[in-house]
């Protein structure tokens, strides 16, 4: 076969694609500190105050043990510009929130608030909500007190548990964003 003389392109860099799992790890005799690990990399991480569950239930701080998947970043765009991810991007509107009440039919879901409805808002004043990375956590099927509203999201500026949520500062949340797709899995205990 004669040379063409076009050259062949070189595979992508591992860079170029989304991690194809991280993990998170309990930090030895601190149950509300963890590691989140991505290509070997170790990054700090605050957890539930509840610790790390098997048996996550609605209100335990417990942050669920498991394998999940993400489904999307919402993000604050009156805050921030637009993340490079390869997750589907979603702007966080004044009026978004999650349904917390294991009674509502749309527990565990994104809703519109409306005047003095009640509901997890995502448009926070403090910057804990600025990027959420949605996972897939009792959604199939979503079970009524099986826990709701757990995400990765960025953490207080002590590092304080969360209320069952994995949190970061922001460049780890940063640095996350563009190495995770929605086949990435979460494994998380």
């Amino acid at each position: 076969m004669q040379n063409s003389g076009l050259s062949t392109p070189c595979p992508t860099h591992s860079r170029d694609r989304p991690f194809a799992a991280i993990r998170v790890h309990p930090a030895a005799g601190r149950p509300q500190r963890g590691w989140l690990i991505g290509a070997g990399r170790p990054t700090p991480v605050a957890i539930g105050r509840g610790g790390l569950r098997a048996d996550k239930r609605e209100g335990d701080g417990g942050t669920p043990k498991g394998i999940f998947r993400p489904v999307r970043l919402w993000w604050r765009s009156d805050r921030h510009p637009r993340p490079r991810t390869f997750l589907p991007v979603r702007a966080i509107k004044p009026t978004d929130a999650w349904c917390e009440d294991p009674a509502d039919r749309r527990y565990n879901r994104p809703i519109t608030l409306t005047t003095g409805a009640s509901g997890d808002r995502l448009r926070r004043e403090d910057h804990l909500y600025d990027f959420i990375i949605e996972i897939d956590h009792n959604t199939r099927p979503r079970i009524a007190g099986r826990g709701s509203a757990v995400f990765l999201h960025l953490a207080r500026a002590n590092f304080g548990p969360t209320a069952g949520c994995v949190a970061m500062t922001q460049p780890a949340m940063l640095r996350l964003l563009q190495r995770i797709g929605p086949h990435t899995k979460i494994v998380i205990g």
